[in-house]
């Protein structure tokens, strides 16, 4: 293992990032083949994922030096899956999404590089301003284009929060006219914004949004306000004679719809209706993909389920049902991704 890793290294340095990367593809076979160690029949499955992703985050890097972020996202998504608790590899992840002009999704990938790196004890505040400046640069970007909705952030201490939801929602019609056909605050999360260290440490926020479609407004609240995360175009079966109307709804409403739901995501560490309801929210996005016969897009969020699942005990306490919850939606989406079919918790779930 160590040979192709140090030759990557040099092909690296020597500016050859198609060769390194070609060298760390052959270190990252060698270690699925439990090569993780000096001794592979005392690697440890933890040694493994370590050493994986590890490799995983060189590739992220070639890739990216490339001009292929698409293939560095996927690599940086598969190193979040083998070790979700490093903070660096969600900030590579968020670069990856950022160079695809992913902003909301690149802002929570770096609110959440930065919650980790707190929570392993990071003491740098040089390190954790930076990154929080990079999260507020990527919030800023994620609405600087966007024309269908607005939002208001409320800070929140304890305060009676039926009366500050209604306070939020009357200072937001006011503040912006234009985008009132349709107004709510998450009433589900307490939202983060990025500051500095030195600031205003651990200030909750409430998050109001205003459309200008009232339909989109309405979808996203009914999605975001239920207990668990429904796609809006799963009211009734889906046959072959739908497809044209599923790709019409997808172009029209599902692109804006999912583009609000990601927002959402990036100042939201915890979501108290389920720790599992952002990746909720994913796989029904990607099955919309699949409906749409779109499956490479499908296998790529899939994926990225994946890597919001592993991350999911990090960022919250996970009762004992949750974790049943958490364990059987990662069963799934590694049956989706592998093409097996079956009957799964997640098909229970677009039934409800």
């Amino acid at each position: 293992l160590q040979l192709p890793l140090r030759a990557g290294g040099a092909r690296y340095r020597q500016g050859q990032f198609a060769a390194a990367a070609a060298k760390f593809s052959t270190a990252l076979e060698l270690c699925s083949k439990g090569f993780a160690t000096e001794d592979p029949l005392n690697s440890s499955p933890d040694d493994i994922s370590r050493v994986a992703s590890f490799i995983e985050s060189k590739l992220v890097i070639c890739y990216l030096k490339l001009g292929q972020p698409g293939i560095a996202l996927s690599h940086s998504q598969r190193s979040v899956i083998q070790n979700p608790s490093y903070f660096r590899n969600h900030l590579r992840q968020a670069a990856c999404f950022r160079c695809l002009q992913r902003y909301s999704e690149a802002a929570r990938s770096a609110m959440i590089a930065d919650y980790l790196y707190i929570l392993a004890g990071g003491t740098g505040l040089e390190t954790s301003n930076l990154i929080q400046l990079y999260w507020q640069a990527l919030i800023q970007e994620a609405l600087s284009g966007e024309v269908s909705f607005l939002v208001l952030y409320t800070p929140f201490e304890k305060e009676d929060k039926a009366d500050k939801i209604k306070e939020a929602n009357k200072t937001f019609a006011e503040k912006h006219p234009d985008y009132v056909q349709h107004i709510f605050t998450d009433p589900h999360g307490i939202h983060l914004l990025p500051e500095s260290a030195e600031s205003l440490p651990d200030q909750q926020y409430l998050l109001t949004l205003g459309f200008r479609d009232k339909e989109i407004g309405k979808t996203v609240e009914t999605s975001v306000t239920r207990k668990l995360p429904i796609c809006p175009d799963q009211k009734t079966p889906f046959s072959p004679s739908m497809e044209k109307e599923t790709g019409t709804f997808w172009e029209s409403t599902g692109k804006k719809i999912m583009a609000v739901m990601d927002f959402i995501g990036s100042t939201k560490i915890k979501d108290k209706r389920s720790p599992c309801a952002r990746a909720i929210e994913q796989f029904h996005h990607a099955s919309l993909l699949g409906r749409l016969q779109r499956g490479e897009e499908q296998s790529q969020v899939m994926t990225q389920v994946m890597a919001e699942l592993a991350t999911v005990p990090y960022l919250q306490r996970v009762s004992q049902e949750d974790d049943k919850l958490l364990q059987s939606l990662t069963a799934d989406a590694m049956d989706i991704l592998a093409g097996r079919t079956g009957d799964r918790v997640w098909t229970k779930i677009q039934k409800v």
